[in-house]
């Protein structure tokens, strides 16, 4: 079985492709720390701005580096809670894309 899981409750937009539930074929992670740097720490609105322009290319990374395309996957899996409400609607809101 393998499974997409998505991460962007924060400042980093991430995706992994996971075999088994034990085999990671793939992990990809697009950070913000300089750019929240500027402003001595994160900024919800920055931060919900940049997972939008980072997940499609997060998730297609992930896909290709694990070798495996949508129609392979058997689930995705996405974080929900805890974290920042805007960020963690644009990784809820793309996973529901996927399905």
């Amino acid at each position: 079985m393998k499974i997409l899981a998505i991460e962007s409750s924060c400042d980093e937009t991430a995706a992994a492709v996971v075999e088994d539930g034990r085999t990671v074929l793939s992990s990809v992670i697009a950070t913000q720390i300089e750019e929240h740097k500027l402003y001595g720490g994160v900024v919800p609105e920055i931060a919900s701005r940049r997972h939008c322009e980072n997940i499609v290319g997060v998730v297609k990374e992930a896909l290709i580096k694990a070798n495996v395309t949508l129609p392979e996957l058997e689930a995705v899996a996405v974080t929900y809670a805890p974290g920042l409400i805007g960020a963690l609607l644009v990784g809820v809101s793309f996973a529901k894309g996927q399905s």
